[in-house]
């Protein structure tokens, strides 16, 4: 039996009233109309913007006012409409990521957004802590992508 640390993926679904694509193009080119900056972000309610580069490789980032950046994420995987992959860092300083895979799932004229956090063992002996902050931390990040949407 392996002595190695499992921490269980943060799973979170939401379904928005769009198509898949707008709902693709919002969470990620657009994501400043909806993301809560002012509790989620490394700069706060300074944040002017949230830059997601549309490939893979790109860098997911906030711009302060004062123009200072913060990175967020790599992107891994680059599959609009349906499908995008995150490197997530979790801590502001040290670079421990995470995974965060997002499917945009197409349900009649709907669209389901399921978002999986995963990879918590990098960040160890504080994982379960980080964990369960994220998983918090999603929920009430989705409900705003969702009333976004509408």
């Amino acid at each position: 039996m392996s002595d190695a640390l499992v921490i269980e993926t943060v799973r979170k679904t939401v379904t928005v009233d769009c198509a898949v694509e707008e709902a693709f193009r919002v969470f990620t080119s657009d994501a400043m109309s909806w993301w809560p900056v002012e509790a989620h972000s490394i700069a706060g309610d300074r944040v002017a913007q949230i830059v997601f580069e549309e490939r893979e490789g790109g860098r997911l980032y906030e711009v302060s006012a004062s123009g200072e950046t913060a990175h967020w994420a790599t992107v891994i995987a680059w599959e609009p409409p349906g499908r995008l992959v995150l490197a997530w860092n979790i801590l502001e300083r040290d670079a421990i990521p995470t995974e965060v895979e997002v499917r945009f799932l197409p349900e009649g004229e709907r669209t389901r957004v399921e978002l999986e956090h995963r990879g918590w063992e990098a960040a160890g002996e504080d994982a379960e802590a980080h964990r369960s902050n994220y998983d918090a931390g999603w929920e009430r990040v989705l409900g705003f992508y969702e009333q976004r949407i509408g």
